[in-house]
């Protein structure tokens, strides 16, 4: 069984920052590439940041030049800092990740972490 672990979240204040980390723990052969995606009360799921396995990245709009997604291969660990936080990142942040394990190749979600951004 494989599972991802996110941890960081927490209540900041408009332009501050905030870093949260995902561990992907259990049988794992290879994590392929792995992300972070955010889901805002009443508004779809969308991806934040993608790093592929050799390090490439990947970044929409919203988070560009304010957000850095970051990973350790031998923690199985991927990472985003978030700086100058906008009330409007305000969401559940979720890190999934595409892993081969004895299951084969397979898509999973963390549970989510919530970050809220207010004064």
């Amino acid at each position: 069984q494989v599972q991802l672990v996110e941890s960081g979240g927490g209540l900041v204040q408009p332009g501050g920052s905030l870093s949260l980390s995902c561990v992907a723990r259990g049988s794992i052969i290879a994590i392929n590439d792995m992300g972070w995606y955010r889901q805002a009360p009443g508004k779809q799921r969308e991806m934040v940041a993608r790093i592929s396995s050799d390090g490439s990245t990947n970044y929409p709009d919203p988070a560009k030049d304010r957000f850095t997604i970051s990973r350790d291969n031998a923690k199985n660990t991927v990472y985003l800092q978030m700086n100058n936080l906008k009330p409007e990142d305000t969401a559940v942040y979720y890190c999934a990740a595409l892993i081969t394990s004895d299951y084969g190749d397979q898509h999973y979600w963390g549970q989510g972490t919530q970050v809220i951004v207010s004064s």
